[in-house]
């Protein structure tokens, strides 16, 4: 297994954890957004291991609450930079990839968010890119199909992890309260990836949304 991500110390500590006991994974530190960085990136995944049956699309960035007149262009295009063209620049070179080999075919997983159904305040960029991530999906769920190639999203809730467990302390709502949120086991979102990793060739699942039980988004939308 490959393991990429912009910062290699934590890929290293998370390598550190593996339990899979065929070798564990080979660390890859890549910036989504280098289109160079990309293709290397999957081109030593096959010379590696000769092959591609799986990709986990999942980088992602957001950027603090902001009134829509007050996100500049530079924040805006960061966070597009990485949610849309990064996510984008990973599943073409897996596709590529998937279409040539023999046999055929693969996997894709898109990480989207509950923020592709509905929005939280003041988080536009963030928002239509995970929109756009949903777009992404049903492309590749569609271009895929004669190649084997299958493509699925994940919609993860709060997720108990140091980044997403910040809800748990209250987040802004539609009505502009701010109200605690429940989170959820990161275990259950690895179970959620992990079926949707196992299901059969060639099938597609268009989108799992993964809920923190009885968190508000009637509050959100």
């Amino acid at each position: 297994m490959v393991l990429a991500g912009r910062r290699e110390a934590p890929l290293l500590e998370v390598a550190a954890t593996s339990v899979t006991g065929e070798g564990g994974f080979d660390v890859a530190p890549t910036d989504v957004t280098d289109e160079g960085a990309v293709r290397g990136l999957f081109d030593g995944a096959v010379e590696r291991h000769g092959r591609v049956d799986l990709l986990v699309n999942n980088a992602g960035r957001g950027m603090p609450a902001t009134a829509i007149d007050e996100v500049s262009l530079a924040e805006w295009q960061g966070v597009v930079d990485v949610n849309l063209t990064g996510m984008f620049l990973c599943l073409r070179e897996a596709f590529r990839v998937m279409r040539a080999q023999d046999p055929q075919g693969g996997r894709i997983i898109n990480n989207g968010s509950l923020s592709a159904h509905v929005p939280r305040p003041r988080s536009i960029a963030y928002t239509a890119t995970k929109h756009a991530v949903s777009g992404l999906t049903r492309q590749v769920q569609l271009d895929g199909r004669p190649y084997g190639i299958s493509c699925g999203q994940i919609d993860v809730g709060n997720a108990a992890t140091a980044m997403g467990s910040g809800a748990a302390g209250g987040a802004e709502q539609a009505d502009g309260s701010v109200r605690p949120e429940p989170t959820m086991p990161v275990e259950d979102v690895a179970r959620a990836v992990l079926l949707m990793a196992d299901l059969p060739p060639g099938s597609n699942v268009a989108d799992l949304t993964v809920l923190a039980t009885n968190m508000p988004y009637a509050g959100r939308g």
